[in-house]
């Protein structure tokens, strides 16, 4: 397994890799094998999109689905509350709210 610099892991590609978290894109080559059958001792990958965050009851302004994804981050000074975003789970569309 491979990590990105923030700490999110890598996922493998056919152009490279990407973070689930951050979005960054590695373009070195990784030797992707797809089998039919389990090999004895193998590893399987598994790859798929969703973002490694959770996800709260919340309405979109843009589309009005009901469930988003969200994290925090200390945008502002130590002594101020932490900026939180979110993001939809429908048409990803991506705002924050200052507490």
């Amino acid at each position: 397994m491979n990590f990105c610099e923030c700490g999110g892991l890598l996922v493998p590609s056919s152009s490279g890799s990407a973070c689930r978290k951050c979005g960054k894109r590695n373009s070195s080559k990784i030797d992707i094998k797809i089998t039919t059958k389990a090999e004895k001792g193998g590893m399987i990958v598994i790859e798929d999109n969703k973002p490694d965050l959770p996800t709260t009851d919340k309405e979109c302004k843009k589309c009005g689905n009901n469930e988003v994804y969200y994290w925090l981050i200390q945008t502002r000074s130590a002594d101020e509350p932490p900026t939180q975003f979110f993001k939809c789970t429908k048409c990803k569309h991506t705002w924050r709210e200052y507490k």
